[in-house]
């Protein structure tokens, strides 16, 4: 596919024909349309009633105040904050329509120095625990800070909805505060899919949070570009699954504090959409040193109690990840988990281990894991229990960032050879948060220390996935800057596509820019507006649109099939072992169908054996693979026949 050069404007004249799965446009509002403003407050009638505290334990005095404001007299005054989190609120879905995008404007002062962040909490309908997202840090400053324009959504799977504003225990002036329903905008149908052109060398997806599924631009790009893989960007973490209240009452209850409760509350807006739509899922992430809670390392969960022992902890470590997977098949038994972060960032760029203690105390560095067990040992078991108790087909990944570093690439390779001995790993996530910076000579890592890289883990003989991918920019970048992002960009993919037969997939790590964790750097193939960047183009302008458009398995379909016949196949050359086995590991699961559909999509590289074949002509045997012999396999998963194989 690499290299016949395809120009921009031939690339413009792709048809919306070649994007799969992509919705089509209706009812958009035009480009540069001005947005509509809902609520606008400045507090001067010293109104202050649609804003409260967060609830519960928040000791927050919410008035109006002349003390100081950024224009006019007045502002909203939150004082009386006794702790960091409390703040002044303002709920959404009281007030605003779900699935709509909106802006969020304000103004914010500490009385005397402003230490804040605004944040953003929902509940899922039917549980407790809230959720919540940091949408803009570092409020620092002794003047007055400003946010501008921050998207957010909600679906109609959330109450409770609300903005805030916390950090510190200072009083905080709030002023100019504003919300604005977003203009939907079109997306560019007239040029080519990610999924579309590389879908058939590596699976091509993203990474989303909750309230990217109530933006329909951002959810039409998904849908053109990315529709083969999805990623909770933080939903899936531990953080976001264990159930501290839940755990303290099973303990109160049991006696028993080695059994953790888990939630996928969190989860559910991309469960739901991956299930509705037929969206592949990687899992991110079970064992983590970060966005783990302390008190899940401490005597029956308490915030102060003692560190449990080495024994103890994995118990809760095999129970934790036996109760993970066994929620998700049993809420979710048909979307395909293909992959697993089963541990991620346990190696330090020089190799060694992180340093033992509370992720507060000691920085980046801490681990609570290397608190308990002394050192990284909790590795293997973690890897253990998790091919204990994974659902057939789901590979397991160590993942880490910095991946090029020699000392954490030697130390991800060693662990990685003993594992794939025990039969315990199937693959090396290479995070690539990458930076362009203001040349190719400046960037960093170099081309070439990335392509070593992927040089090195496929000698392991284990799959890649490159699993959170962004390259940043100088902030406030000139248009050349975005000119050595996107040549930057096209090294690294062609270094990516020159190891294809390595890689299954690569994750973009978020949709557009603004949506981006590191947003200000302008890491992403599109804007803001939803519009590609020169780095989209470097990709896409120098493959071939392939004959045959990938797409993801079709739905177990719920229609009656043709009572099944025993009658075996006499035009085999290889006799049947047993009927649906394609990938011959004497099982016949939904693995076994996405084996025939990976086959006839890419019969190169995931031919089945004779063996395969012979078991996989389950639908009208004697006729070859079809797709029709993965969707009986996929019935019988579904318990929609009893047996196989079967005649239409």
């Amino acid at each position: 596919m690499k290299k016949s050069y395809i120009s921009k404007a031939m690339a413009m004249t792709f048809a919306a024909s070649i994007a799969v799965g992509t919705a089509p446009v209706a009812a958009f509002s035009a480009n540069g349309a001005d947005s509509k403003v809902v609520y606008s407050f400045d507090f001067e009638d010293g109104d202050v009633s649609l804003f409260t505290n967060r609830g519960g334990d928040d000791t927050t005095e919410i008035s109006a105040s002349t003390d100081d404001a950024s224009s006019g007299s007045t502002s909203l005054l939150a004082s009386g904050r006794s702790e960091s989190w409390n703040g002044p609120a303002f709920r959404l879905d009281d007030k605003l329509e779900p699935f709509t995008e909106y802006y969020i404007s304000a103004k914010i002062k500490g009385r005397y120095y402003t230490s804040a962040m605004m944040s953003f909490q929902y509940t899922v309908t039917g549980e407790t625990e809230p959720k919540y997202q940091n949408l803009v840090q570092n409020l620092n400053g002794s003047d007055w800070m400003s946010v501008n324009k921050v998207k957010v959504s909600f679906t109609d799977e959330m109450e409770g909805v609300y903005v805030y504003f916390e950090g510190g225990s200072d009083d905080l002036f709030i002023d100019d505060f504003v919300v604005e329903e977003v203009p939907v905008a079109p997306i560019e149908q007239d040029i080519p899919g990610l999924a579309a052109m590389f879908g058939n060398d590596f699976k091509v997806g993203t990474s989303l949070v909750p309230n990217n599924f109530s933006s329909r631009s951002t959810m039409d790009l998904v849908e053109k570009h990315f529709y083969q893989s999805l990623t909770c960007g933080n939903e899936m973490k531990p953080d976001a699954v264990l159930n501290k209240a839940a755990c303290q009452a099973y303990v109160e209850e049991t006696g028993d504090d080695t059994v953790p409760q888990i939630s996928l509350s969190a989860a559910k807006p991309l469960l739901n959409y991956c299930k509705k739509n037929n969206v592949p899922v990687r899992i991110h992430t079970l064992v983590w040193h970060s966005q783990t809670p302390d008190w899940f390392f401490k005597e029956n969960y308490e915030d102060d109690g003692d560190w449990v022992s080495k024994d103890k902890m994995l118990l809760r470590m095999e129970n934790y990840i036996k109760a993970f997977f066994e929620e998700l098949v049993a809420q979710y038994p048909t979307i395909d988990f293909y992959a697993c972060d089963v541990v991620n960032e346990a190696w330090l760029d020089d190799g060694k281990p992180r340093s033992p203690g509370e992720q507060g105390s000691g920085g980046s560095q801490n681990s609570a894991w290397v608190k308990v067990f002394g050192d990284n040992s909790f590795i293997e078991p973690a890897f253990t229990y998790a091919r204990k108790y994974a659902p057939k087909g789901c590979k397991l990944y160590y993942n880490d960032y910095n991946e090029y570093m020699d000392g954490k690439m030697n130390a991800i390779i060693e662990m990685a050879k003993d594992f794939k001995e025990k039969g315990i790993i199937d693959g090396i996530g290479m995070q690539s948060h990458l930076d362009a910076r203001q040349s190719l000579d400046a960037a960093f890592p170099s081309i070439g220390m990335y392509k070593n890289a992927l040089k090195k883990y496929s000698e392991l003989g284990l799959d890649i996935q490159i699993t959170e991918l962004d390259v940043t920019t100088p902030e406030n970048p000139k248009d050349s800057d975005f000119d050595v992002q996107a040549a930057y960009y096209e090294g690294i993919w062609d270094a990516i596509y020159e190891y294809k037969d390595s890689v299954s997939a690569v994750i973009l790590w978020g949709v557009t820019d603004d949506q981006s964790w590191r947003g200000k750097q302008y890491p992403l193939l599109f804007d803001k507006d939803y519009k590609a960047k020169p780095a989209f183009y470097s990709i896409v302008d120098s493959y071939e649109m392939p004959d045959v458009i990938p797409t993801n398995p079709p739905p177990v379909s719920t229609e009656p099939t043709t009572a099944p016949t025993t009658n075996p196949d006499p035009t085999s050359d290889v006799e049947v072992t047993l009927y649906g086995d394609a990938n011959s590991d004497g099982n016949v699961s939904i693995a076994d169908a996405a084996a025939i559909y990976q086959a006839i999509g890419n019969p190169d590289k995931y031919a089945l054996s004779k063996q395969g074949e012979a078991n996989a002509d389950v639908c009208n045997p004697g006729d070859g693979i079809t797709a029709a012999d993965a969707l009986a396999i996929q019935q019988l998963d579904a318990k929609i026949i009893a047996s196989l194989p079967v005649t239409e």
